[in-house]
Order: C-alpha cells, then structure tokens, then sequence
C-alpha cells in the first residue's frame, strides 16, 4: 500500500494527465463530431477515445507495474490480480452531456487500493472545474474562484439538498429512498459531478438507483472520501470496487447527514 508521500506525488502527476485529457476531449468539443453506438448501445465519440489513449498511455509510463481498468480500453475478462492495486478511468463520464452540450461531463481517474478508492482526479472540462482528492490527507477544487481545500457540509436546518442524474433517474424509486428525510430542493446534473457536488458542499446526498459501473464513480468516490464523505450501498453496507464485472449496486452518496 503506497504511503502518503507516493499518494501525494501521483496526485501531482494525475492533475496533469487529467488536464491534458481534458483538453484532448474539449478539442473534440468544438467540432462536429459523430456519435457511435458502442455493443451496450451506450453513445461513444472520439473525445472518449483520444481521451482514453492518453490517459492509459500516460498512466503505464508513471506506473508501470499498476493495472489499468479502463470503460474504453479493457477488454472483458481482464482484470487486476486479487489484492491488488488498480487503476479506474473513464476519460469521458457523462457522454449524453457532452453529445447534449450541456457541459457536465467529466474525465475521472482513480486509484483503488484493497477495494476502495485512495486517490482520484475528476475534471469538467467545460465547466472548468477541477476536483481532487487523497483520502486521508485532504479534498480540494480548482476553478475560476482558484485553489482551496473543499469539505462535505452538514446539511441546514431547512433540510437536504439532494442531487439526482440529469438523463437516468426513477422519481419514484427516489422518493421512496427519501422518504421520512426533510429535503429542501432537488438538483438535477450530469455525469460524476453530482458525487463532488457532496464533496464541495454544494449538496448532502447523491442517491443513485440504477446501473452505474466501478469507472463512473471511482474517482468521485476518492474526492468525496477525502472531503469526509461516504458512499455506501442503500441497505448501508460498504461498497467495494474490483467486482467480476465491475458493475456498481444502488448505492447513495452521502455528506455529514445520516
């Protein structure tokens, strides 16, 4: 298990990949792009792929002997040996909003570490948001405000900010999870945002009742841990990363509320 002094120089080195990543996929923003379908019948673009190529490319110069799972360029059936440390990527979290042109989409890189996500770098480049974070140690977010430390809030008395998807969601299925919870107002996003929006503060909790993938919530998971956050599955039990298939249950992120 890598201390904190390694955890803090692939911090750095994250930053910059994710940033060149980032500018990799909003070239491709300005562009008429195309659309494919890929065999999920999930929507891909070539921002995810150049994404992809540098980040992988990228993170086997820094750590060789790291195995990389990532949603573009993994093949089925491979995957880290048991125990140990990976990577997760998404270079492209939220492609609805990217093909929507909303700008809440996201390039998000994790470190996993016996299960659970130590280090991770998430970026909305069009929003020129930049959160990060290694748990233990500290969150933080760079945007047009600057550089400073973010935490999780406790939620006000006039109840919970809650942040649901922007293009999934079960309105009924939600309603029920908060059923009993004072909630103030509802906001709608895109892509791993809504997990660092609990980390910055600027909600409480993230239900999310559908599939969702280890890659989509992996770095969002590190921000909010280190920020004082958790996500746990709806019944309360832990989440961990690794699974056969990568494949996420319910889960919900949560702040400093219950």
């Amino acid at each position: 298990m890598k201390d904190v002094a390694e955890l803090k120089v692939l911090h750095a080195a994250l930053l910059d990949i994710v940033r060149d990543a980032g500018k990799r996929v909003m070239d491709v923003y300005a562009t008429d792009f195309e659309v494919h379908d890929k065999s999920d019948d999930s929507p891909v673009t070539m921002a995810d792929r150049k994404a992809d190529e540098l980040i992988v490319a990228r993170l086997k110069a820094l750590t060789p002997d790291v195995f990389i799972v990532s949603e573009e360029s993994t093949e089925a059936g491979q995957r880290p040996a048991d125990g140990a440390p990976f990577w997760l990527v998404d270079p492209l979290d939220g492609t609805k909003e990217f093909i929507n042109r909303n700008g809440e989409f996201t390039v998000n890189v994790a470190l996993i570490e016996q299960g659970q996500p130590v280090l991770g770098v998430v970026l909305a480049p069009a929003l020129g948001r930049l959160f990060s974070g290694i748990v233990g140690v500290g969150a933080w977010l760079d945007d047009a405000d600057g550089l400073r430390a973010i935490r999780c809030r406790i939620p006000p008395a006039e109840g919970l900010t809650v942040v649901a998807s922007r293009s999934h969601g079960d309105a009924g299925a939600l309603d029920a999870y908060l059923a009993g919870r004072k909630v103030a107002s509802l906001r709608n996003a895109g892509s791993s945002l809504k997990i660092c929006l609990v980390a910055a503060g600027e909600a409480d909790v993230y239900p999310r009742l559908g599939r969702t993938m280890e890659w989509d919530i992996a770095a969002g998971h590190a921000v909010l841990a280190a920020a004082g956050g958790r996500i746990e599955q709806i019944d309360g039990a832990p989440l961990h990363y690794g699974k056969p298939d990568f494949a996420n249950p319910h889960f919900a992120a949560w702040g400093l509320g219950a």
